[in-house]
């Protein structure tokens, strides 16, 4: 079966149909503006000079990991040629619950890129022993550094009423050569979906940042097209039928413009074609991969989640699926009264507000769910707000599956009072 691997695949080059791949240039379609601010910031490192700080904001899937990687590559190549060592200590903020993980999190990358021993434990130490640890693998290898902080708005602590941890990160990176900590220039790139974390950034925080802001909209119909055209010698010359680029386009522009939906699903029509050892991707491999996203990333993973994360997802889908409210946002503190509710009724064990908030977050990796911090206005504190990409219903009914939910799902009207009395409190204050 592996000597068989390969023989009839309908790939050449599969790597250029992988999202996070890093482009030419020839590539890039429909960001000439964030490609020329781009490279127009990062230009002064070629002449030693300090680049400003960027924030890189706009809907998921448009570019902005791809525009930032493409670049910075450029310049790591220009400044090999001229004997300078220039530093990407690129990191996402995502799957970190802290600070100080953060802090390890970057030594890590500079350790593992310029190939040297980490040099700091992961718990035991303060996390201004790892600034410092940091600073020092920095200094000793790098003329110039830029961080590259994805998914930052993302970062936001564990405490909900301090300061949130990107801001202090942003805070202490973005002033790290001014106070000499970084011997050479020093430039941070902010990636996020929702620009508005700025609000939140303590004001020392945002005058030392102090980026400047490119913005990317979403892609339409045309320009996805033209990313897929621009990809297709991923495959062999003759594999696609004439009907498959459209459809992987159409189907894409429904899912709001995203650039990385679309190249999975042109990847995943390739992978069922090799499958079923089919020469020619066609349009029913498009289809039926297009099914698959929608039904896989949102059902199938439930069915893997522990107990506790079934019980806050079913909690959550609950609020989006039966509120009367305007919109299906589901503002957390209501999710998790939601969750007690069913805890109790059931009788499990229950998590506090932090965990449920957590376990609820931690689903955005698997695209159940969209996560974005809000304001009450002025004394009345932050909140994080989910919102579904797929059917919440569905998902309920699939985590019904676990008996123990039955007793839940067999109560729906009452469910149903005790979501919009919830509701009506939350808005109400």
């Amino acid at each position: 079966m592996l000597d068989d691997e390969g023989e009839t695949s309908v790939f050449v080059n599969r790597d250029l149909v992988e999202p996070d791949t890093i482009i030419d240039e020839e590539r890039i379609v429909g960001r000439d503006d964030q490609l020329e601010s781009v490279v127009s910031f990062l230009k002064p490192t070629l002449q030693g000079n300090r680049p400003p700080n960027m924030l890189l904001y706009g809907p998921a899937g448009t570019g902005k990991s791809l525009i930032i990687g493409a670049v910075t590559q450029q310049i790591i190549e220009l400044c090999q040629s001229k004997g300078k060592r220039f530093g990407v200590v690129d990191i996402n903020c995502q799957p970190i619950n802290t600070l100080d993980q953060a802090v390890f999190e970057l030594v890590q990358t500079v350790a593992k890129d310029v190939d040297t021993k980490i040099g700091v434990p992961e718990t035991g130490v303060s996390t201004k022993h790892k600034y410092r640890r940091l600073y020092k693998l920095i200094n000793e290898h790098y003329d110039s550094v830029i961080f590259i902080l994805d998914e930052i708005d993302l970062l936001v602590g564990r405490r909900a009423n301090d300061e949130p941890a990107y801001s202090k990160l942003l805070y202490q990176l973005s002033r790290a050569s001014n106070t000499n900590e970084i011997e050479g220039q020093v430039s941070v790139a902010a990636l996020t979906n929702d620009p508005k974390f700025m609000e939140d950034i303590d004001g020392r925080a945002e005058s030392s940042f102090n980026p400047r802001d490119v913005y990317f909209p979403d892609y339409d119909a045309n320009q996805l097209r033209q990313i897929l055209e621009n990809r297709r010698d991923a495959f062999r010359p003759d594999a696609l039928t004439d009907d498959v680029l459209p459809l992987v386009s159409a189907f894409a522009a429904q899912s709001h413009g995203d650039a990385r939906k679309a190249i999975d699903l042109f990847r995943g029509a390739g992978d069922l074609a090799d499958e079923r050892g089919d020469e020619k991707v066609r349009e029913d491999h498009v289809r039926e991969s297009q099914e698959e996203i929608d039904k896989d990333r949102s059902l199938k993973l439930v069915e893997g989640l522990t107990t506790q994360k079934k019980i806050s997802l079913y909690a959550t889908a609950s609020v989006a699926h039966f509120s009367n409210w305007s919109g299906s946002s589901v503002p957390s503190p209501v999710g998790f009264k939601v969750y007690q509710w069913i805890t109790e009724e059931i009788d499990a064990d229950q998590m506090t507000r932090e965990t449920y908030v957590k376990y609820v977050k931690e689903l955005s990796t698997y695209g159940l769910i969209s996560s974005s911090r809000k304001s009450r206005g002025r004394g009345g504190g932050m909140y994080m707000e989910f919102t579904f990409t797929g059917d919440p219903a569905a998902m309920m009914n699939r985590i019904v599956d676990d008996t123990r939910m039955e007793a839940v799902s067999d109560q729906e009207e009452l469910l149903r009072t005790v979501i919009n009395s919830q509701l009506k409190k939350f808005h109400n204050q």
